[in-house]
């Protein structure tokens, strides 16, 4: 008899579930039922550098508000650590991939491999060289911020005097575009003397020091343009610890220290790429595939950046300004 009973209990409650159904009884269902969220996955370098972490933070919050579970990863500038992402993000079956990527050519295999598992990529920030790979490429318009933030150092450099250019990553697509644009502009004035010209990988550290080394070789520079704000940052700090506070510099990211900065009337410039903007877009892309398998725009989009100075300084917000 005991033996009935759980089979006893286990036929009244599909009777009681039946009639439930029949009778259009709404209720909830256990949460192991409920439909699973897709997806996400965000792969991003360092958030210690506060562009990558507004860039992520932003992509994140989009992707939730549109309602995708996250997954937000690091490569750190790692090529073989951003194809070990990749894999995880296959794994967990991701719905797309959002991706800041670690090289324009070390990339392009990691965004075939999502690709050919049915997984698409919206590459945000930095282009990689291939086309038809990822479904998007979202960057700031680097040639045109370039030119911008060239024409703005001309005009405090007063046309004329010694400078140093500090150039980000070499494998980093943007790092070429960017110094492109600022030599095109600087060359254009023959009172302008390029005393040196570095890579700082994009770093704070190695900014501070090669430019120790740099002022120790050319003391009489009268200005310094950078392929970053982090780098600017850098090259600042050695510059005001050497007694050359007065030395001008400008950056390129719109980041807030350098915002800060520029209201201290230290760093006088920096060119604002609008990264929420372009991590919001890839979202919105990107959900637009996940539920019709198109977006209906150009693999290749770009946003003009803006000029931030003194002028404007009073309207910065996060990587953006005011209305």
């Amino acid at each position: 008899m005991s033996n009935l009973i759980p089979q006893m209990i286990k036929n009244l409650s599909h009777c009681f579930l039946v009639s439930l159904l029949m009778a259009g009884t709404t209720f909830l269902l256990p949460a192991g039922f409920a439909q699973e969220k897709k997806l996400i996955a965000i792969i991003v370098p360092s958030p210690e550098n506060p562009f990558f972490k507004t860039e992520a933070d932003a992509a994140e919050a989009k992707a939730k508000a549109l309602g995708y579970d996250t997954l937000v990863l690091v490569h750190n500038d790692d090529a073989v650590k951003q194809d070990q992402l990749f894999d995880t993000a296959i794994a967990r079956k991701a719905a797309a991939i959002i991706c800041d990527n670690a090289g324009a050519d070390a990339s392009i295999a990691a965004v075939k491999k999502a690709k050919n598992a049915g997984i698409p990529t919206f590459l945000v920030d930095r282009e990689i060289n291939a086309t038809g790979v990822a479904v998007a490429q979202l960057v700031s318009n680097n040639y045109q911020g370039a030119t911008l933030g060239a024409q703005e150092f001309v005009k405090l450099m007063g046309e004329k005097g010694s400078y140093v250019e500090l150039i980000g990553k070499e494998t980093d697509t943007n790092a070429g575009v960017r110094s492109r644009g600022y030599n095109d502009v600087l060359s254009q004035y023959p009172d302008l003397k390029k005393a040196a010209a570095q890579s700082a990988n994009w770093s704070q550290t190695e900014a501070f020091q090669k430019v120790q080394t740099i002022i120790q070789q050319f003391p009489d520079i009268k200005g310094l343009i950078s392929g970053n704000d982090t780098m600017a940052l850098g090259a600042y700090a050695a510059l005001k610890a050497a007694g050359k506070g007065n030395v001008i510099v400008v950056g390129f990211d719109g980041s807030p220290d350098v915002a800060q900065s520029i209201k201290n009337g230290e760093i006088k410039a920096t060119v604002l790429q609008p990264i929420v903007k372009l991590s919001e877009m890839a979202v919105e892309q990107a959900d637009q595939y996940i539920k019709s398998g198109k977006t209906d725009k150009p693999e290749k989009q770009s946003i003009d950046c803006i000029l931030i100075n003194s002028d404007n300084i009073d309207k910065y917000t996060m990587f953006g300004l005011k209305d």
